[in-house]
């Protein structure tokens, strides 16, 4: 199963990271590597390394809990794709969540040497918000309180969108990247209501009839 495989990859690469610095730093997401010194693999290898192991867990956890029924249950089922298909899709779900969610990051910080990070934070927004959209009312946990898929999804967004507008004010600073979760989750709703729209109307209605 592909999740499993990213799973593998990332604790495995994670890992190796965590005890060679040399091996992170090189492939760590850095915007002035990227543009200064063509170095644009960072784009990609950033999002299978991890800072410490309580990042590289909880991503995991993340990843396992939503991207394994995702890909089970969307993907993988012959009644929304061709199983081949369906498995193209899904890597490039997880694989432009990547990107998406660090696009802006990268145009706010190709001249600053001192901005880095790392984490698949971004893709697994994206999953994460993939199956929000098609399964709005499962319950998910919201800094563990349990709480509706469509309303948790509200409140990611809502707090990370806030966030980064301190962050940008200079109001607030953390070690996290929100914007990352924001784009990967902007990413993911975008993908799943091109590559099937029909659960965006499912999405509106399901919501829809909780209030009637």
């Amino acid at each position: 199963m592909i999740t499993i495989t990213f799973l593998v990859v990332i604790i495995a690469y994670s890992i190796y990271a965590l005890y060679d610095r040399n091996i992170m730093a090189k492939y760590l997401f850095h915007p002035y590597s990227i543009f200064h010194f063509k170095e644009h693999y960072r784009f990609l290898t950033h999002a299978f390394i991890h800072g410490d192991w309580m990042h590289l867990a909880f991503n995991c956890l993340a990843l396992y809990s939503f991207g394994l029924p995702l890909e089970n249950k969307l993907f993988g089922n012959p009644n929304f794709f061709d199983p081949k298909f369906g498995k193209i899709l899904y890597i490039l779900l997880f694989t432009g969540g990547i990107y998406a969610a660090s696009l802006t990051e990268y145009l706010r910080n190709k001249n600053n040497p001192n901005y880095t990070s790392l984490g698949a934070s971004g893709a697994i927004s994206s999953i994460l918000f993939c199956y929000i959209i098609v399964s709005p009312t499962s319950w998910i946990s919201f800094f563990f309180f349990p709480l509706q898929g469509w309303i948790a999804g509200i409140l990611l967004l809502s707090v990370s969108y806030i966030l980064i507008r301190r962050k940008r004010l200079g109001s607030y600073n953390d070690n996290i990247s929100h914007e990352s979760h924001f784009w990967g989750a902007i990413y993911g709703i975008a993908f799943i209501a091109v590559v099937k729209p029909l659960f965006i109307k499912h999405f509106v209605l399901e919501i829809a009839a909780i209030f009637h």
